[in-house]
């Protein structure tokens, strides 16, 4: 669910005019009531009070809140038809949910906004931000993987005989992993089943970025931040123990992520020394190279149903289709002069 399209959630003009016909749901209890198949957290809407607030009143305090994005489309949308859905603040004033809201009506230049105030204890009060997060504005990377690991955290103490997130990285036999698949199907309270039923993300995806958080060293967090690893390496640098972990860093730097595996293994089967050795055997592929082999697959498997089908072209663009080939026919031969190849 995106800002501008919904301008943010959803009540209309008339409920704000007059709150005491407000039919509002909060998207945290929404999605973890009975009705929805989950496991609930401590009722969100109940207590809800609905007023205005001075927005220089407002205090911006929690660090899940959208601060500094583009808030045009949403500007437009509250001049269009009004807001939608107030903000969410504590009896402190502080505010929970609704950051890019509150930014737009202020760029808008009203000084006063309908807000939803809550009474609730401050793990339910991060868990609405987090899920404010998670829910209406996509969030990516460490970002995601931080709220959603804060997340489990909190939905887990709060809900104690819900199913466990597993975060163990051993490694699993055939039966195991069968097993583990059917338990994953049949599970509809886990942290992972309430998130991907309101987000669209698959379990597997939201499990995958729990553990990044959960178990990634901080150095290993400053390189995906840098761009020095990517997720699929990480998950298998997380694999090893945090200090093991920073050792290793420099021997999967520009590595391929098969390469990382191979570097990992040999770590956890005979420490750092195992994976200096192994990185040595490791002939690097250089990105140019890497870069290639997925559209070269392609191609060679379009000519080759092109060719099986006998498929005929001569429309507009038989001309610029040809000079591509021919173009591509002289580097491949100039290629493989260059590597000795007959």
């Amino acid at each position: 669910m995106n800002d501008a399209t919904v301008n943010d959630a959803t009540v209309n003009d008339s409920a704000t005019r007059n709150p005491g016909t407000n039919d509002v749901e909060d998207s945290v209890t929404d999605a973890r009531s009975p009705d929805a198949g989950a496991v609930a957290v401590p009722p969100l809407v109940t207590d809800l009070e609905v007023s205005v607030r001075r927005i220089d009143e407002i205090v911006l305090e929690s660090e899940y809140l959208r601060t500094g994005t583009d808030v045009s489309a949403l500007v437009k949308s509250i001049a269009s038809v009004g807001l939608i859905h107030p903000v969410t603040i504590n009896r402190d004033g502080e505010l929970l949910a609704g950051a890019r809201r509150l930014e737009a009506v202020r760029e808008l230049g009203w000084t006063e906004i309908p807000v939803h105030v809550i009474d609730r204890d401050t793990l339910v009060q991060e868990l609405i931000s987090i899920d404010e997060n998670l829910v209406r504005t996509p969030l990516k990377g460490l970002e995601l993987e931080k709220s959603l690991n804060r997340g489990r955290e909190i939905y887990e103490q709060l809900n104690p005989d819900a199913n466990k997130v597993d975060i163990s990285t051993e490694e699993l036999s055939k039966e195991e992993k069968a097993e583990l698949r059917v338990r994953e199907e049949q599970d509809e309270d886990s942290f992972a089943a309430v998130t991907a039923e309101k987000t669209g993300l698959s379990k597997s995806v939201i499990k995958g970025a729990i553990k990044r958080d959960a178990l990634a060293s901080p150095a290993v967090k400053r390189a995906r931040g840098e761009g020095g690893l990517n997720a699929t390496q990480t998950n298998e640098i997380i694999k090893l123990e945090a200090d093991t972990q920073e050792q290793v860093l420099p021997l999967v730097a520009d590595k391929t992520a098969k390469d990382t595996r191979r570097i990992v293994a040999a770590a956890r089967e005979g420490g750092i020394e195992a994976a200096i050795e192994e990185s040595r055997k490791i002939v690097p592929l250089p990105k140019e190279y890497e870069q290639l082999r997925s559209p070269l697959k392609r191609v060679n498997r379009t000519m080759a149903r092109i060719l099986a089908e006998e498929l005929r072209y001569d429309g507009p663009q038989r001309e610029a289709i040809v000079n591509e080939l021919r173009a591509l026919e002289a580097n491949l031969a100039n290629y493989f002069r260059m590597m000795g190849v007959q």
